[in-house]
């Protein structure tokens, strides 16, 4: 989830005259958190996912006894989504859902592999999919009413996808009423991206400031607002909010991925590649990484930035170090500058 397109944004950019897709950040928190007994080798799984060790992680879950648990697929889905394989990661999740279908983060997380595979299939597929999409997160909300990562998805889904797929407005702002006990950083974050679909970007700024002050990190929210900024060409506001989120990130380490959310920021406004590139490499320095922000997909777009600047030993050196985490991520291995997915 969460620079991420969500659930059936390409159906409904294929219906509608103009895309309703509101950019949001990552968040800090895995929506999975750790098993909690270091004997437990799942421990060593998660670990290497947090540190977007790929290959590592594949290796330790394929060393697992056999038949493996419903958690163990629910992470080598997630290894799988973060290497951008949709299908493999669907494989996956299905499996953790049919060995635990009680578990709100199991249906969140298929609901996710789905909809990235929405996001690029054909129209009729996509319209298929994206049902999917919907039933899973309202099942990981049905499951767990609080599970925050769960709400902020589903109400994302339900502003961005037409109501022929079950999407709608209305619902939207239901789900920022529960995100208000849950985690009200996001429900303001939501209630912005709702009013910015509207074209009131005055209420939409209000309430991304809103969620600066509410929220425990507020480097992420800073993120967000930044990106607002972007959207509107207003490039002071935007280079005001990216130091407001590095001085955010300075006061609070735990918040780093922060960093990487704002480096892509700059990217995409083709604004200040030199702090665009000190951001990614401070993300990938610090101790805070997370499967949200992987490193290997930190390093290549550190890449490209490297050779957009003229540094090809450094673009070369970037990608090998994103091979080494990930042989599978196929942008490593491209020397192009098209965008990864995440």
């Amino acid at each position: 989830m969460r620079i991420l397109q969500i659930a059936a944004c390409a159906l409904a950019l294929a219906l509608m005259p103009a895309s309703m897709v509101t950019a949001a950040p990552n968040h800090i928190a895995s929506a999975t958190p750790a098993p909690r007994d270091s004997a437990d080798p799942l421990v060593a799984v998660n670990a290497a996912l947090q540190a977007g060790e790929a290959d590592k992680a594949l290796t330790l879950i394929g060393s697992l006894p056999q038949p493996v648990s419903a958690e163990a697929h629910n992470l080598a889905c997630r290894v799988r989504y973060t290497l951008q394989q949709w299908d493999a990661a669907i494989h996956e999740c299905e499996q953790a859902v049919q060995q635990d279908g009680q578990n709100s983060n199991h249906h969140l997380w298929l609901g996710r592999a789905l909809g990235e595979k929405a996001d690029r299939a054909s129209f009729l597929s996509a319209y298929s999919l994206a049902k999917r999409v919907r039933s899973e997160f309202e099942e990981a909300v049905k499951l767990n009413p609080r599970n925050a990562d769960a709400l902020a998805d589903l109400g994302e889904f339900y502003k961005d996808a037409p109501g022929a797929v079950g999407g709608g407005v209305d619902k939207a702002e239901g789900i920022a009423t529960q995100l208000d006990k849950a985690d009200p950083a996001r429900a303001h974050e939501l209630r912005g991206q709702i009013a910015a679909g509207r074209k009131d970007y005055d209420t939409a700024e209000r309430e991304f400031k809103q969620a600066i002050a509410a929220g425990p990190h507020p480097a992420m929210q800073w993120a967000t607002l930044a990106d607002f900024y972007r959207k509107r060409d207003r490039w002071t506001d935007l280079d005001s909010a990216i130091n407001s989120l590095i001085a955010a990130v300075d006061r609070d380490k735990k918040s780093a991925v922060a960093l990487f959310d704002g480096a892509s920021v700059l990217t995409k406004a083709k604004r200040d590649p030199g702090l665009a590139a000190k951001m990614l490499n401070s993300y990938l320095t610090s101790t805070a990484k997370t499967e949200d922000a992987p490193a290997f997909v930190a390093y290549v777009r550190l890449a490209r930035i490297d050779a957009q600047l003229g540094n090809a030993t450094g673009a070369r050196k970037d990608r090998a170090a994103a091979l080494v985490l990930a042989h599978e991520y196929k942008p490593a291995s491209e020397s192009g500058t098209q965008e990864d997915s995440h």
